[in-house]
């Protein structure tokens, strides 16, 4: 494998200057009506500059995106494809873990658990959310909250976006890599239609804990990877440096899972990435759910698990 070239080493914060100048220069524009010529002129070239930037990223560039600190979260996605979210909480365990928003959500009328990660925006919310990394009692509540829709025949979906599940000592102690695994058994075994879609980081068995799905979709600029690529150079390199080597060969964008048949289908995102337009990500995000779950709706509970089982005994077969 080729080392990354300079130019598709380039960070985004690099690649969106130009972009971020003009829309500056736009806004600035928007209060004189003089200039709504100029201001047309210029929004055009937006659009394409946008095209030539981001229509060919690399997986570098992708899994920044991905990271980006204004991109939509779980609560930025109920807020656009819910008309109601009753949240619920704890896992009748231990208690409860902010790093995962769930709850009963109407989607066109329809109720749907849905279970999501939730990273926080400033460091108030940081804090309490654990950046987005739930800990065993987080697993555990997603976890009674599915075997709660079974129960009442509603379909799930998954949102996941974490860098990976909570490492510390205290979410050792409690059991993290059983929650996990206990996940993984029950959800192959759910007897309802479960939807799982990749908002931005899909990291590890923090992600995968989410992810038994009968339908697995991810954003267009998320990734989905047993590692990230800086924890993958500094082992294969000493150097955290090579990321994005690492990034193109981890195979960790929609595009390279869609063709090794690890996901079922890309939700595309505005020219821009999610973070660019909530609104627009979050309609197309709702029409693909919908669409999954309308497909899913014509199965009986026996086909879900059967053709949920065969669907991930394929991943990783050879010919």
């Amino acid at each position: 494998m080729k080392d990354a070239t300079p130019e598709q080493a380039m960070d985004l914060s690099q690649l969106e200057k130009p972009v971020l100048e003009l829309e500056a220069q736009i806004r600035a524009m928007e209060m004189d009506p003089s200039q709504s010529k100029e201001r047309e002129k210029l929004e055009k070239k937006l659009d394409k500059l946008k095209a030539e930037l981001f229509t060919n990223l690399t997986d570098w560039q992708r899994a920044q995106l991905a990271r980006h600190p204004k991109r939509p979260y779980t609560l930025d996605y109920l807020e656009r494809i819910c008309e109601r979210f009753e949240e619920l909480h704890g896992d009748r365990r231990f208690g409860d873990d902010a790093a995962i928003v769930a709850g009963m959500g109407w989607i066109e009328g329809n109720p749907v658990m849905i279970i999501g990660q939730q990273k926080g925006r400033d460091t108030k919310q940081k804090i309490l959310r654990n950046f987005g990394m739930p800990k065993p009692e987080g697993y555990r509540k997603a976890l009674r909250l599915m075997k709660l829709a079974e129960k009442f025949q509603r379909p799930i979906l998954c949102l996941i976006d974490t860098p990976g599940a909570y490492p510390g000592v205290d979410a050792e102690e409690r059991g993290q890599a059983e929650a996990i695994a206990r996940n993984l058994l029950e959800m192959a075994k759910l007897e309802v239609p479960v939807v799982a879609v990749v908002l931005g980081e899909g990291g590890s068995g923090g992600a995968l804990a989410l992810g038994v799905a009968d339908r697995v979709l991810m954003m267009e600029n998320a990734i989905y990877s047993v590692i990230s690529p800086e924890g993958c150079a500094s082992i294969l390199w000493k150097d955290a440096s090579q990321a994005p080597k690492a990034a193109a060969a981890l195979k960790l964008t929609a595009p390279h899972l869609l063709e090794l048949g690890v996901i079922d289908g890309i939700v595309k995102e505005p020219l821009g990435g999610a973070h660019s337009d909530f609104d627009a990500a979050a309609a197309a995000l709702k029409e693909a759910v919908v669409e999954a779950f309308s497909e899913l709706s014509e199965l009986t509970a026996e086909q879900l698990v059967e053709e949920r089982y065969q669907k991930f005994a394929r991943m990783g077969s050879v010919g």
